[in-house]
């Protein structure tokens, strides 16, 4: 067993799986201490690397590609310090951060473990139910179906259109862009009939609008995680177009649900002739309802 503790966290490693544990102490971001323990079997792992600096260094676990959903989902935007897979290393803890990688790197060799791309998640994610509260409403996640609850503070566009329910299966993808605090984040839930959608973030019904507390709407990630690992693996995606930087999957729209459909057309009718909503707004909600159905 090759082990190292530090306040920043545990890493074990018993030549099979890596198992990582966050620290316990106030200085280890909430999204690390949320999402909890992770065990890295070794097929996954692609690569260690140990970093010694002068005050204090690191240890650095690489994945392959399309093993994780967390880093799938995530695209490789968490932060450094909310990266699971980084541990700070304290100077005097430096020899034996050095054995631990080096135990890592000879199991990986005596494995011959390939360094080529999962075909299939080899990380199980978050467990759900999982629930978040973000800046711009509650978002939670049974295994079937996401549901988002909007805030008071939500656009208009989007409280008119009510909670938004999405099955998993209807589900192509799923966008995340952290709150950096210097830019808005969010969460879009790309759906069959919504491959295309133009909607800023702010106004779109599929998506979390995160501009609020960063350390709070880093927690998205954690639903981002949890569907993305139930999602199919993207290997598998086959009838995929270009959108520009991003490929999506394409799928035909589904046919049932009218009479939802016309409910939520005469409520918008509603709000519309009420004042609630401007001509603007009405458009933007009607065609984003007609989009998700």
């Amino acid at each position: 067993m090759a082990e190292i503790i530090q306040r920043d966290g545990t890493w074990a490693f018993d030549g099979s799986t890596v198992r990582i544990t966050p620290g316990l102490h106030r200085s280890v971001p909430l999204f690390r201490q949320t999402y909890g323990e992770v065990s890295v079997p070794l097929e996954a792992v692609a690569g260690v690397a140990h970093e010694p600096e002068r005050k204090r260094g690191r240890l650095r676990l690489r994945l392959r590609e399309g093993a994780d959903p967390l880093l799938q989902a995530t695209g490789g935007r968490l932060p450094d310090a909310a990266d699971p897979y980084r541990l700070a290393v304290d100077v005097d803890r430096s020899g034996v951060a050095a054995y631990v990688a080096e135990e890592i790197r000879r199991a990986l060799l005596l494995e011959q473990i390939p360094k080529e791309p999962a075909t299939a998640y080899l990380l199980t994610g978050p467990p759900v139910p999982v629930s978040v509260r973000s800046s711009d409403g509650t978002v939670s996640f049974d295994g079937a179906q996401v549901r988002i609850d909007w805030t008071e503070t939500s656009d208009r566009v989007k409280r008119a259109t009510g909670p938004r329910i999405i099955a998993t299966a209807d589900l192509v993808q799923v966008e995340w862009l952290p709150n950096s605090g210097f830019e808005d984040g969010f969460l879009r839930f790309v759906t069959r009939d919504a491959v295309f959608s133009k909607l800023p973030p702010e106004k779109d019904p599929y998506a979390l609008h995160l501009w609020g507390s960063t350390r709070r709407d880093l927690l998205t990630a954690l639903v981002a995680t949890a569907v993305t690992a139930r999602l199919p693996h993207p290997s598998t995606r086959t009838g995929e177009v270009s959108e520009g930087p991003r490929t999506t999957q394409v799928v035909p729209p589904r046919a049932d649900h009218h009479d939802v459909l016309l409910r939520r057309l005469r409520e918008l009718g509603d709000l519309h002739r009420d004042g609630v909503l401007t001509d603007e707004e009405f458009a933007l909600t009607k065609a984003a309802v007609l989009r998700g159905f």
